[in-house]
C-alpha cells in the first residue's frame, strides 16, 4: 500500500546560482504553498500550456533572424544588452502578452510584470516555465542565469533573485527580444497554442498512470484528480474512506497531430493490467478501478472499438478485461501534493513505459502501408 500520501511534499532550498540552473526550487512564505520549478535538459516539444516549444533547427532561426532589425538582433543572436531606460517596453502598461521577438512563442505575460527600478522590463514569473531556457553566464567576472527563448534560443536576458512574492525572481528582459500584443488584438499563428483535445484514464494509483502519460510524445499536460463519481469537490481521503465513489483518474491534454487516441488507448492498456477488478497490483478499493472516460461518441466508440479486439487477441486468451468504459463527468483535481509525484519525488509506481512499443508499431504500419 501507499505511504506518506497524506504528508505534504515541500522542496525547501537556497536559491543560489549552481542550483537555479539546475532546478529553481524555491521555498516561499507561509501565506504561499511551496512551488517548484523545474529546468530539464531534454526541451519539451509541447508545453504545458499547449504550444509547440520543439527547438528549431540553425537554418529555421536564421531564416527567422533576417527580419530583426540590427538592435533586436545583436540582443536576441549575439546576447547583447539594450542600454538601461531605452527600452520602448519598460514603461508599457497596457495588459497583453510579451512574445518572442524572433519565433513568436509567448514569454511573459503582463500580469506578472513589475516596474523594478532597474531599467529594464521585468517579470516575476514566465507565461510558462517550458517557454523559457535557461544557463549559466560567467562572462564579465560575473555568476549569473541567463534566459532564453526555448524554441528559437533567442537571448532574452538574465533571471536574479531581487523580486517580489510569490517567486523572489526577477526576470530582466530586453525590450529588443520582445514584442508585444495588447490584449484583444488578434495573435499571428506563431503565437497562438496548439490544438489539443482532452482524453481521461484510470488505472490504479494516479502517480504511475500520470508519470507514464507525460513521457508519451504529444503530451501537452497530465493532471490527476477525481472522476465519476456522486459527490463535489471529493477529498483524497473521502475517496479512499469509498464516500464518493470516484476513481483516481488522469487528466490528459494532447497535440492529436502528434499522437492519436487510439495510441494513447494502445498505451494505457499496456502501463497496467485491465484485468484487475477494483486494485491494480498492491492497491486496493474501487478508486483503483480501470476506466476509461469517454467526451464524446467518437471517443466511446474507439474505446469500446480497441476493447472489443483487445478482449479476443492471444494476449488476454482465458482472461476478462474489466475496464469501464463510460462518458467521463466532472473532473477534480487531486490536491497539489499529488501532481507530479513521480517527477518530484523520484519514487516508483506501477507500470512500465509503453510509448517505445505504441510508436514503433506506428511505425511499422506505416512501412507496410507504403510498400509496393
Amino acid at each position: 500500500m501507499h505511504l506518506l500520501r497524506h504528508g505534504k511534499i515541500y522542496i525547501l532550498a537556497a536559491c543560489t546560482i549552481a542550483f537555479m540552473v539546475a532546478t529553481l526550487a524555491m521555498s516561499f512564505d507561509d501565506q504561499t504553498s511551496t512551488q517548484e520549478i523545474s529546468m530539464k535538459s531534454k526541451p519539451r516539444a509541447l508545453s504545458r500550456s499547449g504550444y509547440n516549444t520543439a527547438p528549431l533547427t540553425k537554418d529555421q532561426v536564421a531564416a527567422l533572424a533576417t527580419k530583426l532589425t540590427p538592435e533586436q538582433f545583436k540582443v536576441t543572436q549575439k546576447a547583447g544588452t539594450e542600454p538601461a531606460f531605452c527600452g520602448n517596453l519598460l514603461d508599457n502598461k497596457k495588459e497583453g502578452m510579451y512574445c518572442c521577438v524572433v519565433c513568436g512563442l509567448p514569454l511573459f505575460s503582463s500580469e506578472n510584470k513589475f516596474n523594478s527600478g532597474t531599467g529594464w522590463p521585468s517579470f516575476f514569473s514566465p507565461f510558462d516555465p517550458d517557454h523559457v531556457g535557461y544557463k549559466k553566464d560567467n562572462e564579465f567576472g560575473m555568476e549569473r542565469v541567463e534566459i532564453d527563448c526555448a524554441r528559437c534560443g533567442a537571448h532574452l536576458g538574465h533571471v536574479f533573485e531581487d523580486g517580489p512574492k510569490p517567486t523572489g525572481l526577477r526576470y530582466c528582459l530586453n525590450s529588443a527580444a520582445l514584442v508585444f500584443h495588447e490584449k484583444g488584438s488578434t495573435l499571428p499563428p506563431e503565437c497562438l497554442p496548439m490544438q489539443l483535445k482532452t482524453a481521461y484514464f484510470a488505472g490504479g494509483c494516479f502517480w504511475g498512470v500520470e508519470h507514464w502519460f507525460q513521457e508519451c510524445p504529444g503530451v501537452a499536460d497530465v493532471s490527476s484528480g477525481y472522476m465519476n463519481g456522486s459527490t463535489e469537490n471529493p477529498t483524497y481521503e473521502e475517496v479512499c474512506a469509498h464516500k464518493s465513489g470516484h476513481a483516481e483518474a488522469v487528466r490528459v491534454t494532447y497535440d492529436p497531430s502528434k499522437v492519436s487516441f487510439q495510441q494513447l488507448l494502445d498505451g494505457f492498456f499496456r502501463m497496467h493490467d485491465p484485468t484487475q477488478l477494483d486494485r491494480q497490483g498492491p492497491d486496493v478499493g474501487d478508486q483503483y478501478r480501470s476506466a476509461v472516460f469517454t467526451t464524446d461518441q467518437e471517443q466511446l466508440a474507439q474505446a469500446k472499438a480497441f476493447t472489443a479486439a483487445l478482449q479476443i487477441s492471444p494476449q488476454f486468451s482465458g482472461k476478462k478485461i474489466v475496464t469501464v468504459i463510460e462518458p467521463a463527468k466532472k473532473f477534480f483535481p487531486a490536491e497539489e501534493y499529488h501532481q507530479d509525484y513521480v517527477e518530484r519525488t523520484g519514487r516508483a509506481c506501477h507500470g512500465v513505459n509503453p510509448w517505445p512499443a505504441v510508436f514503433a508499431e506506428k511505425k511499422e504500419t506505416t512501412a507496410v502501408k507504403s510498400a509496393p
